[in-house]
């Protein structure tokens, strides 16, 4: 992966065509790049993002940030009401929880 102001973009080779090209996996807008060599993939995924900042801004639009920091979660009622009182015990929010919990089982994952 490559990244440039907070896009990410996956690069595959096609062989048949002998070009290299990409799309950037993080937003819901399509934005894809290519080249024949490594300086013209990164050149040409620098230029796309560069690009659609631009046309963005042409259209009065607000580009697609890379991971707002939002998501939704679907559980179970029950589970629902289990952190909630846990949170809740512990006077902190659902989200100051569920963040806790997600970075305690990212640190568990990085020592495998």
């Amino acid at each position: 992966m490559i990244e440039y102001k907070g896009y990410l973009g996956t690069v595959e080779y096609d062989a048949q065509a002998k070009i290299f090209h990409g799309d950037i996996i993080n937003t819901k807008d399509v934005i894809t790049f290519q080249g024949k060599t490594v300086n013209e993939i990164e050149r040409s995924f620098k230029d796309s993002i560069d690009d659609y900042i631009s046309w963005c801004e042409e259209e009065g639009v607000e580009p697609e940030k890379p991971y707002s920091g939002k998501f939704n979660v679907r559980l179970s009622p029950e589970l629902h009401r289990q952190i909630a009182i846990f949170a809740k015990k512990r006077r902190i929010s659902l989200n100051s929880f569920v963040e806790k919990a997600i970075t305690n089982e990212l640190a568990l994952s990085n020592q495998n």
